[in-house]
Formats: C-alpha cells, structure tokens, sequence
C-alpha cells in the first residue's frame, strides 16, 4: 500500500470511528429507534451526502454497531475464558456468564441494542451471525469440553421433546447429547434473562447483592448444563 493509500485509509477509519461514536451517543439518548444519519452528520458537521459514503443508510449504521456490540461482548467473554483456561468447567462457565454481565452494565445502550427490543422497520443481516455467535459458541465448547473428558450430567427431557432436541443438536453441536443441547438453550436464555433484569431494574428493591447473587445463580445454571463434576481446581 501506498502512503497515499494509507493515508486515506487512516482517514477513513477515523471518520467511521468518529461516525460510530456519535451515533452511539445518540443511542445512549434517544434510542436506536430514533437513530438518524442526519443527525448524525449534523452532529459531526458533516453534509449527509458526505456520510452516506460512509453508511449508505441507516440500517446499514445499526448493523455496524450491532457487529460492534457483540465483539465487544465476545472478546470480554474469550478473555474471562483464558483467564480461567486451567479451571474446572463449571469455573469457566461462570467466568465467562460473569464477563457477559459487566460488559452489559459497563455497556448499556449497546446490551439493549443487541438484547433488548428489536428496532422498528430493522432486520438484522447474516453478517451478524459471526460476532452474535461468539459468546454462544464459547459457552458450546466448555461444554463439549467437559463432555469429551469428566462428562456431564442428562437431564431426561420428555419424549415430545425430542424430535426438537435432536434438530437443535444436530445444528448447533452433534457431538452434544440431545438432553445437554436443550439444557444449553435454556440456559443461553436464562443468562441473558438474568443480565437483563439487572440492567432494566426488576431487580430494584428485590436483589441487592447482585454480584454474588448472579454468580450463585449462573452456577446453578451450569449445574443444570450437566457441569456438576469436580469443581477443583
């Protein structure tokens, strides 16, 4: 590359980065619902034909920060993981549950963006597939880890479960059991349900330490995962 090349190509990162930022202070104050490119270039003293070189539209900006957020996310959660690398399974399911969770307090607007309502008008294209998978896979692979060496418990599920249970395995693990594989479902959704009631307030004037009771509870969720055995070191 060129100097020239790269010169331009610096300017353009720092424009795209100037762009995003605004646009998730405008977020953080109005919602992603009343996210505007127009604004957005106003605030920045832009013209708007100027930034639509940039986004050409405004889902086109809501999915750059909806990649943003969940890398952000994802990277919190692989680094608690090395973190914890040489623990017991049940250890760095909780590690990584407990990043996912200060990420979300440390990044509000941006846990709403990516789990909370979806935006009016906004579907969400398979280019988020990647970055929205990330945490997702992590907490798979603890799982299969723990099932390829000390083994995880089953859980039976009912027999009108099943034909679901053997679907869902079949594309996300099949190296899984159908019983672990429907547990690892419902507790995707139960740690985010818990993250989210934090960060909304239902857990005003009900919890108080809510650090340790999240970390009880996402304990009790890898338990129910099948990671119940030892949790030496």
């Amino acid at each position: 590359m060129s100097t020239a090349q790269g010169a331009r190509a610096r300017a353009r990162l720092e424009v795209t980065t100037a762009i995003k930022d605004e646009a998730r202070r405008q977020l953080a104050e109005e919602g992603a619902a009343k996210l505007s490119l127009r604004a957005v270039a106003r605030e920045l003293g832009m013209v708007s034909s100027a930034l639509y070189r940039y986004f050409p539209s405004r889902d086109d900006l809501l999915t750059a920060l909806i990649i943003d957020a969940y890398d952000s996310a994802g990277e919190a959660a692989e680094t608690a993981h090395a973190t914890a690398a040489n623990t017991t399974p049940l250890r760095r399911w909780v590690a990584v549950c407990e990043a996912v969770r200060v990420w979300a307090l440390d990044h509000p607007h941006e846990y709403a963006l990516i789990y909370g309502s979806p935006v009016p008008g906004y579907k969400a294209p398979d280019t988020t597939v990647r970055a929205a998978s990330r945490v997702g896979l992590l907490l798979t692979g603890i799982v299969r880890d723990a099932h390829r060496t000390v083994g995880v418990a089953r859980t039976p599920i009912p027999a009108e479960l099943r034909p679901e249970a053997e679907r869902l395995t079949a594309a996300l693990d099949p190296e899984l059991p159908p019983e672990v594989t429907m547990a690892l479902v419902a507790a995707w959704a139960q740690v985010y349900g818990l993250v989210g009631f934090e960060l909304f307030g239902q857990f005003n004037r009900v919890v108080e330490d809510r650090e340790t009771f999240f970390r009880y509870a996402v304990s009790r969720i890898g338990h129910e995962v099948g990671l119940v055995f030892p949790e030496k070191a």
